[in-house]
């Protein structure tokens, strides 16, 4: 069988899945079995397709993922992030479109606390937008920031993603983790710069109105006790591996017990919190670990079949760059993060990806960075931008699909010259890299 048909009969049944409603693990679990059947000889193929679902998932590089949902399952539930909120409110009073403000420093602030996008987006949702609507924001203003800052947790250490990118692509976990610490931040400098050129267009977008000053020394009173204290899982997990006394398993346990030591401290670790933060874990770990044990067969089917073989000759014979190259990997990233979700994207790319990475000698960190920016768009670009059905689902009739797309357009903008910026320097994504192994 020629290569682009192994290629369509094995991505072809992955989308077909999807697109009946299948759900994303169980549809490459489906198109192992049949790639096993055609391509392994059989009822062989079979059992070494069992073989593989164990040695996939029994492996030290995924110990973060579970740990670092907890992580972030604990800092929601036990309420303490509402607390960072609160001050940052109080903080900002004299800033025009403080509310836009806020909500990009609390994105990137729990960015470092929670890897999870989608709970950071409906989160800020529920927070923000009523008191956006009530100060007469306009929706493009009140939406937009939301969106955008929503999916920093997605580059921003510690970012599950990431983990399951290193996992997938055989990338130093690590390196991949702290390399995007500065790309996220120069991404949520950008956005602020997008706040500050709406405001100073339309001044309306954000109305100016009175707010209580509180003095100075209560602001810091409120600073030291209430966000101060958080930096004690940023120095857990992104200062350990940055110093490089802590792989990102160990990092992301000292997070999970930094996270219980502020939830004791401030008495909010009920019963019921740690219920919700342990059923939550087991829950989307158990789906994600479901989703590698389809993924590392599928790689293996990709590169037996001569899939992989003959896309790396034809992007040879193309004799693109390696910049071309990685534009053209961003560029299909892009693409299909308008129509799939996010692991999905990864698990049939990245087996293709990644020989061209290693073919070209492209710095496989730098790669994954630019794959996490592109993965990061497609959370907001329609029609099936995740973050936009989230924040649909929190403001409701306020705001429709296409409303809440449009508002997303300006820091879709960002993020892409975020990309643009780490493609054209890529000593922002490599900069921090200590010597961390995963």
């Amino acid at each position: 069988m020629e290569w682009y048909f192994a290629g369509a009969l094995l991505i072809g049944t992955v989308l077909v899945l999807m697109a009946c409603g299948v759900p994303v693990a169980l549809a490459f679990i489906v198109a192992d079995v049949i790639g096993a059947l055609v391509f392994m000889g059989g009822f062989v193929g079979l059992q070494q397709l069992i073989a593989n679902s164990t040695d996939s998932i029994t492996v030290f590089t995924l110990v973060p993922i579970p740990l670092f949902i907890l992580m972030g399952e604990l800092f929601f539930h036990t309420g303490l992030a509402v607390r960072v909120f609160d001050v940052l409110d109080k903080t900002f009073t004299r800033v025009h479109g403080r509310l836009a403000y806020i909500t990009v420093l609390g994105g990137a602030l729990f960015a470092t606390l929670s890897g999870s996008t989608i709970a950071n987006t409906a989160m800020m949702g529920e927070m923000m937008v009523p008191e956006m609507t009530k100060r007469g924001y306009k929706k493009a203003m009140a939406l937009g920031p939301i969106l955008g800052a929503g999916g920093l947790a997605m580059i921003i250490p510690p970012s599950t993603i990431a983990v399951l990118l290193g996992s997938i692509g055989r990338i130093d976990v690590g390196q991949l983790l702290i390399a995007g610490v500065i790309p996220g931040f120069v991404m949520a400098a950008l956005y602020m710069i997008v706040i500050v050129a709406r405001t100073r267009l339309d001044p309306e977008a954000a109305p100016a109105y009175a707010v209580e000053q509180l003095p100075w020394w209560e602001v810091a009173f409120l600073v030291l006790t209430r966000v101060a204290p958080m930096g004690l899982v940023i120095v857990a997990v992104v200062g350990t591996m940055l110093i490089g006394v802590a792989t990102p398993s160990e990092a992301a346990a000292f997070g999970v017990l930094a996270v219980f030591i502020l939830a004791i401290g401030y008495r909010v670790c009920s019963w019921e919190a740690l219920k919700k933060s342990f059923l939550g874990t087991v829950r989307i770990s158990g789906m994600l670990l479901l989703i590698v044990i389809g993924s590392s067969t599928f790689s293996q089917l990709l590169a037996f079949s001569g899939t992989v073989t003959g896309f790396l000759e034809l992007i040879t014979d193309a004799h693109l760059t390696p910049m071309l190259a990685m534009i053209a990997m961003f560029g299909v990233v892009f693409v299909m993060g308008m129509f799939m979700e996010q692991i999905s994207i990864m698990l049939i790319t990245l087996p293709i990806f990644m020989p061209i990475v290693s073919s070209m000698g492209l710095d496989p960190v730098w790669f994954g960075v630019i794959v996490l920016i592109g993965l990061e768009t497609g959370l907001i670009t329609p029609p099936f931008g995740m973050e936009l059905f989230a924040l649909k689902g929190v403001v409701r009739e306020y705001a429709s699909l296409w409303e809440i797309a449009r508002a997303g357009l300006p820091f879709l903008a960002a993020e892409v010259a975020t990309a643009a910026l780490v493609l054209v320097f890529p000593v922002l994504a490599t900069a921090l890299i200590p010597s961390v192994t995963s």
